[in-house]
């Protein structure tokens, strides 16, 4: 891990040796300590313009550019602020929700980051508060390495009231006094001179509001700007908050006893006029915020026929699309209907050719039967060939049929020759079985059967 401050001066005084400060104590490293400023804000992430740039050398965007932020409360106590950053950052081991400020105390575990598989986290801090000069080594040292830091300005203990905050007509300041019991306002008495000052400040802060009120009276330019209303309604507010507190000095002034004190008349006129005024542009105001509301309601009626337009508009684009994707289906649907009668006549011929291939078959066999039933056939007993036998006279029998004839006669049974000589023919053995290969089960389970009963009657 790199630990870089980014060089930049930064206005601080002598630091005291003997002085107790916080700071970020790196768990593990007597080095790269994260020192807190007084009265100030401390940034840390990878990017430039940070107080404290930390670089990962194992993981590169494990700090985010801004990763987070340190700043001092009023009461001295630090908080840390998540700048949406991608891995977090973990108090005590709980993640602290984004762009929240979460109080820090001392001995807090501050984790940056998450731990990568089978390390621990790379980032982990302690906040600690301890005198400068036994952790000032532990520090970035000279001046050019000085942290860029951005110091805050203390927020004033005393609260401003509304007449320092928003401008408004005079009016001097009041004192508390009690009698019997209940309080009221009373004017501070004034001088001559002071006097004469505060009612020339009077009358150049009336010139002012008159100004204001001229310009308010262009509602020409202000109609057009609708975003105002918000701001108009909250000048509403002041100014009726004024005139009440205007109303009520008038009214202590009033309660007072009759003394023939000319400066006490001259602020009552003062203070009636100002009230006045204050009412006339309260007036005029409240009509500005009416013109505001009918404008604003205007324009969001325009805003709602314009939408409406506009969602016709896609209605009728969405409508064409539709008719468009219809139409696409429908062509389609006609090409795959074309394709589907082709395939279907093609089917068709196949099937006739299967037909006609299956009836020139049945053909075959049954020419290849009637050749074997005339032909081929043992005049004895009537069956198929069983090991034929070829008599001089070229006869053709079963050598079982001829042998049990010639017992009894030794001529042809056909030509009535007497019988020389008979001879095996192989070919016709052959020839006969391959045909019967192409006959029905039946025929060649009972030929078998007769091959088997003449084999056992030979034995």
């Amino acid at each position: 891990m790199e630990s870089v401050a980014t060089n930049s001066s930064v206005a601080e005084g002598e630091d005291d040796g003997d002085s107790d400060v916080s700071c970020l104590m790196r768990v593990g490293r007597n080095s790269d300590w994260l020192r807190f400023y007084e009265n100030s804000e401390i940034t840390v992430g990878r990017g430039l313009d940070v107080t404290y740039q930390l670089l990962s050398p194992s993981c590169p965007l494990m700090i985010s550019r801004l990763h987070c932020t340190f700043r001092q409360r009023d009461d001295g106590q630090w908080t840390v602020t998540d700048k949406k950053s991608l891995n977090g950052v973990w108090v005590n081991g709980s993640r602290i929700p984004a762009e929240e400020a979460h109080q820090l105390k001392l001995g807090d575990s501050i984790q940056l980051g998450v731990p990568i598989i089978g390390s621990e986290v790379e980032f982990n801090y302690v906040l600690v508060k301890w005198p400068l000069k036994d952790i000032k080594e532990f520090f970035l040292k000279g001046p050019k390495d000085s942290p860029k830091v951005v110091i805050l300005p203390k927020k004033p203990k005393r609260k401003l009231v509304v007449e320092e905050v928003e401008p408004s007509t005079s009016k001097p300041k009041l004192y508390r006094c009690s009698s019997a019991g209940k309080t009221f306002a009373k004017a501070c008495p004034l001088s001559p001179v002071k006097c004469k000052q505060k009612l020339g400040h009077i009358q150049t802060q009336q010139c002012g509001a008159s100004r204001g009120a001229q310009e308010v009276d262009q509602p020409s330019d202000i109609l057009c700007d609708t975003d105002n209303l918000q701001t108009y309604s909250q000048n509403i507010l002041i100014l009726r908050r004024q005139v009440d507190s205007t109303q009520k000095q008038v009214e202590s002034l009033g309660e007072e006893p009759q003394q023939t004190d000319p400066l006490r008349e001259v602020q009552v006129r003062e203070l009636q006029a100002q009230l006045e005024t204050l009412r006339s542009k309260m007036h005029q105001m409240e009509a500005l915020e009416r013109s505001f509301s009918q404008t604003q309601q205007q324009l969001e009626a325009q805003k709602t026929q314009q939408e409406e337009k506009l969602m016709k508009k896609k209605l009728q684009d969405a409508l064409q699309e539709q008719k468009k994707v219809i139409d696409e289906l429908a062509l389609s649907r006609q090409a795959y209907e074309e394709i589907l009668f082709a395939k279907n006549k093609e089917l068709e011929v196949t099937k006739e050719e299967k037909e006609k291939a299956c009836a020139q078959k049945e053909e075959v066999v049954t020419q290849v039967t009637e050749v074997l039933e005339n032909e081929l056939q043992c005049i004895i007993c009537s069956e198929l060939f069983i090991e034929a036998v070829i008599l001089n006279c070229a006869h053709s029998f079963c050598c079982y049929c001829i042998k049990q004839w010639r017992k009894k006669k030794d001529e042809c049974p056909i030509c009535r020759q007497a019988i020389l000589s008979q001879t095996r023919c192989l070919a016709l053995d052959n020839c006969i079985n391959s045909m019967v290969e192409n006959l029905s089960l039946d025929t060649k389970a009972r030929r078998q059967t007769l091959i088997a009963e003449r084999k056992g009657e030979r034995t």
